[in-house]
């Protein structure tokens, strides 16, 4: 089990990382239509689909990765229970929140294709389309919380120590 969920988490970074080259190569397109004196209709619209869909798809493997942002001022403080209760405090309320996000975003894309809603740029793309990138996203990032959430349950979660920490602040 703990392989296929590694999977999923590289298999959303990787394409993350494939909507980034998407973004260069749409804004490449853009500035090279410039130069050359010829438009490509819709780099624009497809640069920022291709940008929602790298952070989207990002943030699963970011979270297993210990990557995000987090005030640690009042936990790095308390120890052994109190420690592990906040925690789990933490999680539950993550896996509530990133499931009514995964819940919310699956809906939207359902709805807009049903509503056969299009983009009101030049490109006019079914936004099902572009909105299906934030869908996979936070169904996987609410898939590693559950994760976590059992991980720390079992006491199976590996803490970022204080000196590994101070190692992630830019």
């Amino acid at each position: 089990m703990r392989r296929s969920l590694d999977f999923l988490y590289d298999a959303a970074a990787w394409l993350a990382a494939l909507a980034m080259i998407g973004v260069l190569v749409m804004v490449l397109a853009s500035v090279l239509g410039r130069l050359l004196n010829f438009n490509l209709p819709g780099t624009d619209a497809y640069a920022g689909y291709c940008m929602a869909a790298a952070g989207f798809l990002a943030l699963a493997h970011t979270l297993k990765k210990n990557e995000h942002i987090r005030v640690s001022l009042i936990i790095g403080r308390l120890t052994g229970g109190a420690r592990r209760g906040l925690e789990m405090w933490a999680l539950t309320a993550a896996v509530f929140l990133s499931g009514l996000f995964a819940w919310f975003s699956i809906r939207l894309v359902w709805l807009s294709r049903v509503y056969n809603d299009m983009s009101t740029a030049n490109d006019a793309t079914p936004l099902w389309i572009p909105q299906l990138s934030m869908a996979i996203g936070t169904a996987v990032l609410f898939i590693a919380f559950v994760d976590e959430w059992v991980l720390e349950l079992r006491g199976e979660r590996s803490h970022a120590d204080e000196s590994e920490e101070a190692l992630h602040n830019e």
